[in-house]
Formats: C-alpha cells, sequence, structure tokens
C-alpha cells in the first residue's frame, strides 16, 4: 500500500542556455538535506495541482502558474520515525515561476537553488524524478537538432569549403521555415506567460495587455513572412499546405491570447475565478511544449518519437482544460446565471476565447502528428 502526494516543479526560460528551454528549481529536504522538489499532501477539498502551488510558496517562496495537467509520477520510500516505511507515489505537476519571494514560511529549514536540466536530474535521489525532469526538456532531443549537414562534415574533413560553398549557391532557395516555426513559438511562449500574468490581476495588468498585444503583433509579422517565404521558395522541407497549417494553426493560438487580453481591458475585469486561472495555467504549458516541439521539426524522423509524447500531452492536456471549462461555466451559471446576467455574459465570452486558444494548441498538436505520419 502506498501514500499519494503531490509535487510542484518549477522552472523558468533559460535564454542563455541553447541546450536546454529550462532552468529547474530545487530545494532541500528538512532533515537529510538531500535536493528534492517541493511536496506534499492534498488537503481537504483541495485540488492537487492547488495543493503543489501552496507546497511551493510554503516550502521555496515562489508563485506562479501551476498546470493542472501532471508531467507524470514519482515513487519514493520514506521511513517513519519507529524505522518501518512505506512507499509514497507522488504526481508532479509543472510549476511556471513568476515571482521568488524574499521571505517565506520555510526558509531558514531549506534552500533553494536553480539548476540546468541536466544538472537537476543529477541532483536527486529518486530515479524517476530524474527521468520526469530530463523527460521536461528533453536536452538529448535538442542536441539530436544541432546535428551537421553532411555538406558541412565533407567540407570540415577536406578542407575544401570553397568549393561547396560555390556548390550550394548553385542550389535553389529553401527557406529559413524552422527559424521562423521556433520564433513563431517564442512569441507563444510570451504570451502565454503574459496573460498568465494578467489573470493573477493587481498592479501592472496594463503592461501584461499591452505585452500580449504586442507578441501577436510580432507573430502576425512572422506569420507573412512564412507565407511569403512559401511563395517565393522553390525546395521546401515539407509540403507547401503543411507548412502554412502549422504556423496558422500557432498563430490562432496567439491570436485568442489577444482576444482574450483584449476583453478583459474591454470589460475592466480585475478579478478572475479559479477556473480561468487553471486554463490559464494549462495555455502557459501547451505554449512550452511547443516551443520544445519547433527545433524537432528539423529531423522529424529522428525525433519522432519525442514529437509523438509531445503532442500526445498537449491533446491530454486539451481535454482537461475542457473539463475545467465546463464546470467553470456550471458554477458560473449557478451563481450569477439569473442574478446578474450581465456578469454571466462577460464572464462567459472570457472562457470561450480561453478555450479555443488551447483549441488551437491541439490543432498545432494535429499538424505535427501529419509531418510525423508523412515524414517519420
Amino acid at each position: 500500500m502506498s501514500i499519494r502526494q503531490i509535487a510542484a516543479l518549477p522552472y523558468k526560460a533559460d535564454e542563455s542556455a541553447m541546450d536546454a528551454p529550462a532552468r529547474i528549481m530545487l530545494i532541500t529536504s528538512r532533515e537529510t538535506r538531500r535536493w528534492i522538489i517541493p511536496k506534499g499532501n492534498i488537503g481537504s477539498g483541495q485540488q492537487p495541482h492547488s495543493a503543489a502551488a501552496q507546497e511551493a510558496e510554503e516550502e521555496a517562496g515562489i508563485l506562479g502558474s501551476t498546470c493542472p495537467t501532471p508531467l507524470g509520477s514519482y515513487r519514493y520510500r520514506k521511513k517513519k520515525r519507529n524505522g518501518a516505511s512505506v512507499w509514497i507515489d507522488v504526481s508532479v505537476f509543472p510549476f511556471a515561476v513568476t515571482e521568488e519571494l524574499p521571505t517565506w514560511d520555510e526558509q531558514h529549514q531549506r534552500e533553494r537553488r536553480w539548476f540546468s536540466l541536466e544538472d537537476a536530474a543529477d541532483a536527486v535521489d529518486e530515479e524517476d524524478l530524474r527521468a520526469l525532469i530530463r523527460s521536461f526538456g528533453a536536452a538529448d532531443f535538442w542536441a539530436a537538432t544541432q546535428s551537421t549537414n553532411i555538406i558541412d562534415t565533407v567540407a570540415q574533413k577536406t578542407g575544401v569549403n570553397i568549393m561547396f560553398a560555390w556548390f550550394q549557391r548553385l542550389l535553389p532557395e529553401q527557406g529559413n521555415f524552422f527559424d521562423l516555426f521556433e520564433r513563431h513559438s517564442a512569441t507563444l511562449v510570451a504570451g502565454a506567460d503574459a496573460l498568465a500574468r494578467l489573470l493573477q490581476g493587481g498592479k501592472g495588468m496594463a503592461d501584461r495587455v499591452r505585452e500580449i498585444i504586442d507578441r501577436e503583433h510580432d507573430a502576425d509579422e512572422i506569420t507573412r513572412e512564412v507565407l511569403n517565404t512559401v511563395r517565393r521558395t522553390f525546395l521546401t522541407p515539407f509540403d507547401r499546405s503543411a507548412i502554412t497549417s502549422l504556423i496558422a494553426s500557432m498563430d490562432d493560438a496567439i491570436d485568442e491570447m489577444q482576444k482574450t487580453a483584449g476583453a478583459i481591458e474591454l470589460y475592466d475585469v480585475e478579478t478572475f475565478d479559479q477556473e480561468m486561472i487553471d486554463i490559464a495555467a494549462i495555455i502557459v504549458d501547451a505554449a512550452r511544449l511547443t516551443a520544445e516541439a519547433m527545433p524537432l521539426l528539423r529531423d522529424i524522423a529522428g525525433n519522432g518519437d519525442r514529437l509523438h509524447e509531445l503532442t500526445e500531452r498537449l491533446v491530454r492536456m486539451e481535454g482537461h482544460a475542457d473539463e475545467i471549462h465546463a464546470a467553470g461555466l456550471k458554477k458560473l451559471f449557478q451563481e450569477h446565471g439569473e442574478s446578474n446576467t450581465l456578469h454571466f455574459i462577460i464572464w462567459r465570452e472570457l472562457y470561450q476565447h480561453m478555450e479555443r486558444v488551447v483549441d488551437r494548441f491541439e490543432d498545432v498538436a494535429n499538424e505535427i502528428d501529419g509531418l510525423v505520419i508523412d515524414h517519420g
């Protein structure tokens, strides 16, 4: 028999590292001082991901967005004071850190530290947790996307760089689609992060709205460049319709983020239901997964398994978001459906926009799956 617990996997973007998309925060345990992630029990009436967020704040002094869809689970054996031991099964929830508090409940009992993905995996003792951390960023798959072109390899070994440069100039233009996909996914990550911060309310909401609008404009520019490149490029890495469908689904996702922010600004909404905050956390993780998937498209055959794992999680998250959306609308109707019709109409519109963001990420997943089937 085992005991169920929850944990948060705190992460933030690591723009300085070329081989991994994020850094992971670990904390020390109180007694043995080994490196772990914030974890604990689920309180009565608590949602698992909400309990994980509470542990993150109490044990690590961090605030952020907790994706309600768990990343996975790991098991460890805990020794009791009487010498007996029990198995603990821990569900792990991705936790996008937005703020590090200067003081927190357990700051004198624990140390907190940011690690690279690989160093974090090496630092923890539990094998299953180590595998979860490594799978979170899949640095080995990122490295696979950096493999050198056969012409470059031959050139390096033979020294005939000039000949090969001349030869490459004779080849038809192939476009920079992969770079554009990756740049667009970066706007999705930035927009999703700003949206999650927007739904936290408080000061700076206008700045978050402006940031989302700016990122949507950046995405539009990239989308236009993709469409223009498709028209003028002789050779494309895969079917032209697949290229335009993929970038269109990505662009639709950030368009819906912008519409959500626009509605919040238009109706002057300052507080949000927990269900909305939870959907925003799913959007943050969906954007992270999309950003990881884009570089892998450079070698679809070699990265097919990992791409399938990412798209499978995106589809699973979309289903979870649908459940949260339905529960939020039901609660909204029960509380305001008859007493405050205007409130119900406004919040329903916000829910619809946010659900459509996640739907568009599922479209991205479907487009990627199509590429894997065709080219894997």
